[in-house]
């Protein structure tokens, strides 16, 4: 496998990791009253129960989930150093994402899960800290997923079915929709989110994912086969 996946992972996960570290660095230096710390200012605002960055931080935990589960089943049903190297990048990768994403939910109070809300609302969301807002069209789930981009519990049972090239080819088409789907939902955020650290994260989810579409065309080249349409 391409070198370049690893590589795009650790330059996002870097940043967000900077970002917190600067943020905590700053906290500290304030409290204690070092000079040279930057003046203080008024604390942001806790994110809205509807607010685009708990929306954002809900759906993709969700979304998140199903890319790791899926990158389980093709770890068991193929033996290609490749697929299963791309599944292990994934399933870590997206694992540690979705933590730190369900962290902020419980650093802001909010519940993981709010009954009463489509999924993807909060695109529609206005000004960050609004209520439900319209949903804006972001491209209809298919029959029987949750989100755009998302399997269906058939489709799943499929992967889950399937050996060898039959289950890498599977896989790779599931898990480039599964990509557009949360890289549109990144975008999202980046644009709408008002945390600066749940920016940058949504921000090197684009970064990586785009990439990784990429790499998974090539792949499902070199089996004879194509993202589905």
């Amino acid at each position: 496998m391409s070198g370049r996946t690893p590589r795009t992972y650790w330059a996002a996960g870097t940043a967000v990791l900077l970002a917190l570290l600067f943020a905590a660095a700053a906290t500290v230096a304030a409290a204690n009253g070092d000079p040279g710390a930057p003046p203080r200012t008024a604390a942001p605002a806790t994110p809205g129960l509807h607010s685009p960055d708990a929306g954002f931080a809900r759906d993709m935990a969700v979304h998140h989930q199903q890319a790791v589960e899926m990158s389980f089943i093709v770890r068991d049903r193929t033996q290609d150093e490749a697929v299963r190297t791309l599944a292990f990048d994934i399933a870590n990768t997206q694992a540690n994402q979705r933590g730190m994403l369900l962290g902020w939910l419980d650093l802001w109070g909010l519940p993981k899960v709010v009954a009463d809300e489509p999924p993807m609302s909060w695109m529609g969301a206005s000004g960050g800290q609004g209520g439900h807002g319209d949903h804006a069209e972001h491209g209809a789930a298919r029959p029987g997923a949750l989100m755009p981009g998302m399997a269906t519990k058939e489709e799943l049972a499929l992967l889950g079915s399937a050996e060898g090239r039959d289950a890498e080819v599977l896989f790779l088409q599931l898990m480039t929709d599964h990509h557009k789907g949360g890289v549109a939902m990144a975008e999202g955020c980046a644009q709408q989110c008002v945390t600066p650290v749940e920016r940058a994260l949504a921000q090197g989810m684009v970064d990586a994912q785009r990439s990784e579409l990429t790499l998974m065309a090539d792949m499902l080249g070199k089996r004879g086969a194509a993202p589905r349409g």
